[in-house]
C-alpha cells in the first residue's frame, strides 16, 4: 500500500530484537486508537527501513553510555535485578500481574544493558525525523535518547535522588510531576501536574542543544523535555502507553499522529 493511499500516517514504534513485546502492544494499541498506523521497528528488522511519518522511541535498554562520554557503572547489573524482584508487587491486581509475567517472559526492558545496535538504528531514525521535521515523542529510554542524541547527558543512576522518599516503581499512576507552564507538554496534558507511572532507573541530566527540561518531580529528577525549534519533539520518562484509562496522556500519541497527518499530507 503506498503511502499516499493509506489514510492512517504511518508512526513507526522502535523497539529491541527480543523482548519488548508488551510495550510494543500497548504501544501499538495507543497509536492506532489516535488514528495512526504502528509499525514495530528493531535492528535485525528484514529488509529497508519504512518511510514514516511519525516515530515513537520507546523504552528498554540503557542508552550506551559511551554516547554521552562516560563509563558504564559497576553496580548497574545488581540494581537491575532488585528491580526485577520489585515486580512482585504487582500480583495482587490481575491486570498487573499479566503484564508483569509477560515482561519477565520476554525481558524486562528496563533493566537491560545497553544495546549497541539500537542505539544506531535510533541515531538514524532520529536524525532523519529532525532533519526533514517529522514528529517524534521519547518514552522512558526514549526521552534519554533524544537528550543524548542532542548532547545532552545522563544519570546513570538515580537511586540518589530517593534517600528521603522511596522510589515508585510501578505501571500504575502513583508519582506527581511538576509541567511547565506554557510548555508544549502543558497543553497537551492540560495541567501543570500529572499523575504518572515509573519504571525508570537513568534518567535526564545535562540538557542536550536545544532542549527545554519541562517536567519534574519534586526531587528534581527530569521526567519531561521537549525541543521547541521543532514541529513535535517531546520526550516523556514515564509510560503513557500504560495508561490507557486516563484520557490526558493518551493525547500524547493523539497530538503525535496528528502532527504526522500533517507530514503526510504535505
Amino acid at each position: 500500500m503506498g503511502r499516499r493511499k493509506r489514510s492512517r500516517p504511518l508512526i513507526g514504534v522502535t523497539g529491541p530484537d527480543k523482548g519488548g513485546l508488551v510495550a510494543w502492544v500497548f504501544t501499538a494499541i495507543a497509536v492506532w486508537r489516535a488514528g495512526g498506523w504502528p509499525k514495530r521497528i528493531h535492528p535485525g528488522m528484514r529488509g529497508g527501513l519504512p518511510e514514516i511519518e511519525g516515530l515513537v522511541i520507546g523504552g528498554g535498554a540503557d542508552v550506551s553510555p559511551e554516547l554521552y562520554g562516560a563509563e558504564e557503572l559497576q553496580n548497574l547489573k545488581d540494581l537491575s535485578e532488585e528491580k526485577t524482584k520489585r515486580w512482585t508487587r504487582f500480583l495482587f491486581f490481575f491486570v498487573s500481574f499479566g503484564i508483569t509475567l509477560v515482561r519477565k517472559l520476554f525481558s524486562l526492558g528496563h533493566t537491560a544493558g545497553p544495546d549497541p545496535a539500537r542505539d544506531a538504528l535510533e541515531n538514524k531514525l532520529l536524525t532523519e525525523a529532525l532533519v526533514s521535521d517529522r514528529p517524534v515523542l521519547g518514552i522512558c529510554r526514549g526521552a534519554q535518547f533524544i537528550n543524548v542524541h542532542l548532547g545532552g547527558t545522563l544519570y546513570q543512576d538515580i537511586s540518589d535522588f530517593y534517600n528521603e522518599t522511596p522510589k515508585a516503581d510501578t505501571i500504575y499512576p502513583r508519582k506527581t510531576v511538576e509541567i511547565t507552564k506554557g510548555s508544549r507538554l502543558h497543553r497537551i496534558i492540560g495541567s501543570t501536574q500529572a499523575r504518572v507511572n515509573s519504571l525508570h532507573n537513568q534518567a535526564v541530566d545535562k540538557p542536550g542543544e536545544g532542549v527545554e527540561l519541562t517536567a519534574r518531580e519534586p526531587n528534581g529528577v527530569v521526567q519531561g523535555i521537549e525541543v521547541p525549534d521543532r514541529r513535535f519533539v517531546i520526550g516523556i520518562q514515564w509510560h503513557p502507553e500504560y495508561l490507557p484509562q486516563i484520557a490526558s496522556q493518551q493525547r500524547l500519541f493523539g497530538k503525535l499522529v496528528e502532527e504526522a497527518g500533517d507530514v503526510s499530507e504535505s
